[in-house]
């Protein structure tokens, strides 16, 4: 938890008498709809509480002077100099996007920045979009550019792209700017066209396990997987000329084609299209307050990130099962890249002290480590708040 108020105090011990501006940007979890986003697919997040905070204040020059209480350093950037690219740290996030909005015409000013994010880290939480985002609003409100969340979305996943390195879909930030409280975001990755979808939780909540691992997979699997997905593609056209990504291949067309497709093309292909299809069923079952379809679409989704795409781990197993066995669970299943990282449970209201114990005591059990274990609620995207 972020104490806005000590944040204020010492950006002023730093900064002197000056009275500085907060924006927040949330980071997100993934209800359903993973590994859909650069398929052209369908996702369906919701953002979290758990925010990156940015105190900031303006400068006379043009020089972006960042403070993170996270990793207790401190970095600038001269935006009247040359962009020395890619360093391999924070900074990089921060730095990526004010050089993506002055490409695209937003003159900024310099700034001090202080920034403290109570989103974990790896987690598969978009600890990055927050920061990208949160960033972003700040430089572009103290600079007097009006900037619509769309555009600021988009500016933060180019800085990904260009900047980190990370071939990232735009769910991360689209949810970061776009979200609403209490609602779902379906995002059409292909339109970009977001809908939100209310999200009731008067008889049930949304809990999240942190596994606390982060294999070294991750980075590598992810841009294997985009390859064979893309390698599906071309293989599937001898018989659908006319489809530009797998977003395009309904479960009937798949079934009548998969065996042209070899292994693990095939696995990746099954599950991108059939996660498509259930990412669709879970808008229309939270619509209709059908938790009970909803949990059951979660644990196919897992079984089929375990199964087919194969970027799940033991310890993420060892959760959603642990969770499917206990009363009042609904559903369950790993989100956010994988080899690591997070699940989302969808879980009673009135199980949820007991939820929270069993989790604890098994997977301690059997991995001899703990989880991080908490409720989730839908709030808000990137804003400023008065202080």
């Amino acid at each position: 938890m972020v104490d806005v108020e000590k944040l204020r105090r010492v950006f002023v011990e730093m900064h002197g008498d000056v009275e500085p501006r907060l924006f927040r940007a949330p980071g997100r979890v993934n209800l359903i709809g993973e590994h859909t986003d650069y398929n052209d697919g369908f996702v369906l997040p919701m953002a979290i509480e758990q925010s990156t905070f940015v105190l900031a204040a303006p400068r006379a020059d043009r020089r972006v002077s960042v403070r993170s209480l996270n990793f207790n350093k401190t970095a600038e950037f001269d935006l009247d100099e040359a962009e020395e690219g890619k360093r391999g740290v924070w900074l990089d996030y921060v730095e990526g996007v004010a050089r993506v909005l002055e490409r695209e015409g937003a003159r900024l000013t310099g700034a001090n920045l202080m920034l403290q994010s109570d989103v974990p880290e790896g987690a598969g939480l978009s600890s990055s979009a927050a920061l990208e985002i949160s960033t972003g609003l700040a430089l572009t409100s103290l600079s007097g550019v009006e900037i619509d969340p769309i555009t600021l979305a988009l500016a933060g996943q180019k800085a990904e792209h260009e900047y980190v390195g990370t071939k990232s879909g735009i769910m991360d930030q689209y949810t970061s700017a776009l979200a609403r409280k209490n609602h779902a975001l379906l995002i059409d990755c292909r339109t970009l066209e977001a809908v939100h979808v209310p999200l009731d939780d008067s008889g049930v909540v949304i809990m999240i396990c942190n596994s606390n691992v982060r294999h070294a997979l991750a980075s590598s699997e992810y841009n294997t997987r985009r390859a064979e997905c893309e390698r599906g593609v071309e293989l599937l056209r001898r018989f659908l000329p006319n489809i530009k990504a797998l977003r395009d291949v309904s479960v009937r067309e798949l079934e009548a084609y998969e065996e042209s497709l070899p292994e693990p093309i095939r696995q990746r292909c099954r599950h991108v299209v059939t996660e498509n299809d259930r990412t669709l069923e879970a808008v229309e079952a939270l619509r209709q307050k059908d938790f009970q379809k909803m949990g059951r679409l979660m644990f196919e989704s897992h079984e089929s990130l375990r199964a087919d795409y194969e970027v799940s781990c033991k310890e993420l197993d060892a959760l959603v099962e642990i969770a499917g066995r206990i009363e009042g669970v609904l559903g369950a299943r790993m989100t956010g890249g994988g080899f690591g990282g997070c699940t989302v449970n969808l879980v009673a209201r009135d199980q949820v002290a007991r939820f929270r114990e069993i989790i604890a005591r098994e997977y301690r059990q059997r991995t001899k480590l703990n989880a991080d274990i908490y409720v989730a609620k839908a709030s808000d995207g990137a804003e400023e708040i008065r202080i």
